[in-house]
């Protein structure tokens, strides 16, 4: 005869306490260590406690990209909770992506049983034996912030809280928390104390003095040059930049663009390759951007001064990394562009002509790059196979204005138009595939209103687990644009192969080993097995129709996808 279960077990009270810090979804794909999860959301039915809402999803990579697909748009942490260590290690790659991105988010993963008698949730099946780890911590603690395995007898909420404030402390990043089946089943222990104080602490603001010293590199230069590659990540933060780059005729470089910075419309905006302009540039200002350049490829000109603004200007979760720099600052990029903006008006006064002369020369420049765009995409727009320009040039020309655009591998952010905050993510710093499919997802559940474009490569496709992906967009109602750039080969794969060995026998050969595709499968056809449409597209002239036929289906409410067959870039 089975025991009476406690009034509150602590798998109930750990689900109270992320809705209450405002956590309003686990991504969670379950195993045998979930009976008490489960067991507390079917309890709840009937008590009708706010909890997250739990969302199934068939595949981990997907629901650590869902994760942060969601933080991108929703600007709130989510939950994902995985089975043990087995999920935890289809997990990584998600947690690499998120760890090098900034993304705050609770992994929590089962424990397998501990005890073998003694609970009722010891364990029971042969497998609990297999699973069990000395240290499950140890498999991700160099991605994330902070590991911690939940004990018997402690506060769960209190665990909880603590968790999210380290994730949502600048630099911002995942955590993870196992917690052991017998916990989970356990009568819950009360915190101490209960606060409903913000998540994390509070931005660092950097110091006038430092930021008087930047505006006074920036005013006394004659061509000062902003390089991004994720200061616009928050609204205000991109409307601040926005306001800088206007009042002070600032250009902007956007290199290794993770988010959108600066309309790409807007007259200060010189493009996503701060190759062309170092040799120019004798003052740079670096903004949230871990790679502003490349040095085996080029360098700031001799003598130029050269100021890092982040919350980890020295990047210090990265092993090694050797860029220039003259002046670092920690700060928050909205508080430092606001402050750096007011400096400017007191170090820059009586620069006006010279402020005037270099808008007139910088907006001459964003024009020509405009223009050579355009140029370009008239030859582009009949080639076979598709040119990946040219289908970037038609999405653009067809998607909503506010519409977020994720592109791993698949459409060049240089050939878009984009505009509104929010509205594009670039491929991860960490290169962990199979980002793009999840993401999208994710930012489709937190903004439910905007189009969701996810453009991916052939390869990325596969490694994003695309039936889970498609089944989840099915049983969650998240109609998105799927785009397979599919070039029929890892072509990231066979352009670094040539950049090494360009007169090598591997660029001589007939078929480049291990990078080719073929025979490729008919991706069109996995979305139609989960209720969506889906096309097959190989003539640039076609395009543009498929592309409407596309989104009509998207936005009446059924997801699709278009196979592209493209050259490689």
């Amino acid at each position: 005869m089975s025991s009476p279960l406690p009034a509150e077990i602590t798998a109930e009270a750990f689900l109270a306490r992320l809705a209450e810090r405002g956590v309003e979804y686990v991504f969670a794909n379950a195993g045998t260590d979930f009976a008490s999860i489960i067991e507390a959301i079917a309890r709840n039915h009937n008590r009708g406690r706010k909890y997250p809402r739990a969302i199934t999803v068939p595949h981990e990579n997907v629901a650590m990209a869902m994760a942060h697909g969601y933080y991108r748009i929703a600007g709130k942490p989510a939950a994902v909770m995985v089975h043990v260590n087995v999920g935890t290690a289809n997990a990584i790659c998600g947690l690499m992506n998120a760890a090098r991105d900034n993304i705050p988010l609770l992994l929590a993963a089962g424990r397998t049983p501990l005890t073998e008698t003694g609970s009722i949730a010891s364990r029971n099946r042969s497998i609990h034996w297999g699973q069990e780890m000395f240290d499950q911590g140890s498999v991700v603690r160099e991605m994330v912030k902070w590991d911690y395995e939940l004990r018997s007898g402690q506060p769960v909420a209190s665990i909880v809280d603590r968790a999210l404030d380290v994730a949502m402390s600048e630099p911002r990043g995942p955590v993870y928390l196992t917690m052991p089946r017998e916990v989970l089943a356990e009568p819950a222990t009360p915190s101490r104390r209960v606060t409903n104080r913000p998540l994390g602490v509070t931005d660092a603001v950097p110091s006038p003095e430092a930021i008087e010293k930047v505006a006074n590199i920036l005013s006394n230069a004659e061509f000062p040059l902003i390089i991004t590659s994720s200061a616009g990540r928050m609204p205000a933060a991109m409307a601040e930049l926005v306001a800088l780059a206007d009042e002070f005729a600032l250009p902007v470089v956007q290199n290794e663009a993770r988010d959108l910075n600066l309309p790409t419309d807007h007259s200060m905006h010189l493009g996503f390759d701060s190759t062309p302009w170092l040799a120019k540039a004798d003052a740079i200002l670096v903004l949230e951007s871990v790679v502003p350049w490349m040095p085996r490829v080029a360098t700031p000109k001799a003598g130029a001064k050269i100021v890092h603004i982040s919350t980890d200007p020295l990047a210090a979760r990265y092993p090694f990394r050797d860029i220039e720099m003259d002046l670092a600052i920690t700060g928050e990029i909205r508080a430092a562009l606001a402050m750096l903006r007011a400096a400017l008006r007191t170090a820059a006064n009586g620069h006006q002509v010279a402020i005037d002369s270099r808008r007139k020369k910088i907006a001459a420049a964003h024009d020509e790059l405009m223009q050579k765009r355009r140029q370009f995409l008239d030859k582009a727009r009949t080639q076979t196979p598709i040119h990946p320009a040219w289908l970037a040039a038609c999405v653009s020309e067809q998607k909503a204005k506010d519409a977020v655009v994720i592109s791993e591998l698949g459409l060049g952010v240089a050939n878009l138009d984009l505009t509104v905050s929010g509205s594009y993510m670039g491929n991860m710093l960490a290169g962990g595939l199979g980002f793009g499919l999840g993401a999208g997802l994710g930012a489709k559940l937190a903004d439910g209103e905007r189009e969701v474009i996810v453009s991916v490569g052939d390869g990325s496709y596969m490694f994003g687990n695309p039936l889970p992906y498609h089944y989840v967009a099915q049983a969650e109602k998240l109609p998105t644009l799927t785009i397979i750039a599919n070039n029929l080969s890892w072509h990231a794969v066979r352009r670094a192969t040539l950049d090494l060995y360009p007169d090598g026998a591997a660029a001589k050969a007939n078929v480049m080993p291990l990078t080719e595709l073929k025979p490729a499968p008919a991706y069109e056809k996995t979305i139609e097995i989960c209720g969506g449409y889906g096309e097959k597209v190989d003539n640039p002239g076609e395009l543009p129709a498929a592309l409407q036929r596309a989104f009509e289906k998207v936005r009446s409410g059924t997801p699709a996808l278009l196979n592209v067959i493209t050259a490689g870039r």
